[in-house]
């Protein structure tokens, strides 16, 4: 490429790179979802999407990369910063970042018509307060945050992954929950939530497993931070058309 070559680069476009993506590797001898070999959904844009994601994602939003954010740097202000992994379409997390124009809300997705619907949101209604990662959940905590910066994170509806032989792929396990632990800042929480029976037992028996977080339980009343999720989610509302009981779960890094 020659020094004149204005092309964009892919990655200010929230393109994953070609290849094996980035992949941890933890030795700590705790449980970790094994995500090497899973496919993952590709989507189109509509034009009045892609207009938008051209315009405004080298600003909102970023893709997964060796490179620890600084959140005040990127939002413009030093405030409170909630990472929610998985999510989707984003209409939970438009919705609750309106709630809490005081937070900042990064929203970490591989779906891009997904995220390309929440910036979309974003930028319709004014919501400054959001920002985007393209990439796995795990990989950005691993590779982006960095120990002690997140006042929260947000988990709604993960993929159950039903069947046994593919329970290794859960996110929430010993592994993940030691990685969130070690991101929240004292005081931080961590909200779970999920519509799918079996995924809510394996998740119950899983409250106590990493000792640098406390189990609150739900509903906790006296939680310091927004736990209404405001308007029901994609997978909620399938969920609730289904009759499922949808279950969350609270935990706090102690003071």
């Amino acid at each position: 490429m020659s020094s004149t070559d204005n092309s964009p680069n892919p990655d200010d476009l929230g393109e994953l790179p070609s290849g094996r993506r980035l992949q941890s590797v933890f030795d700590d001898g705790l449980d970790y979802p094994r995500l090497g070999n899973v496919t993952f959904r590709r989507g189109t844009l509509t034009d009045n999407q892609q207009r938008l994601w051209n315009e405004h994602w080298p600003r909102l939003g970023r893709v997964l990369a060796d490179e620890m954010i600084d959140t005040d740097e990127w939002f413009g202000r030093s405030a409170p910063t909630i990472l929610e992994i998985g999510s989707g379409t984003g209409t939970s997390t438009a919705a609750m970042a309106v709630q809490e124009p005081d937070v900042n809300v990064i929203a970490v997705e591989l779906y891009k018509p997904g995220l390309a619907k929440l910036l979309g949101a974003a930028v319709r209604g004014g919501i400054d307060n959001i920002r985007m990662i393209r990439g796995d959940g795990i990989e950005v905590l691993n590779r982006m945050i960095a120990p002690g910066s997140l006042a929260g994170v947000r988990i709604f509806f993960p993929d159950p992954w039903p069947k046994a032989r593919h329970h290794k792929r859960r996110i929430i396990q010993s592994g993940p929950l030691h990685l969130i632990a070690s991101r929240l800042k004292p005081g931080g929480v961590l909200h779970v939530a999920t519509d799918h029976a079996d995924y809510a037992e394996w998740i119950s028996e899983l409250v106590d497993v990493e000792p640098q977080l406390e189990y609150r339980g739900w509903p906790w009343p006296d939680c310091p931070q927004l736990v209404d999720r405001q308007v029901i989610t994609k997978f909620e509302g399938k969920g609730l058309d289904r009759d499922h009981d949808i279950t969350e779960f609270l935990w706090q890094r102690p003071l």
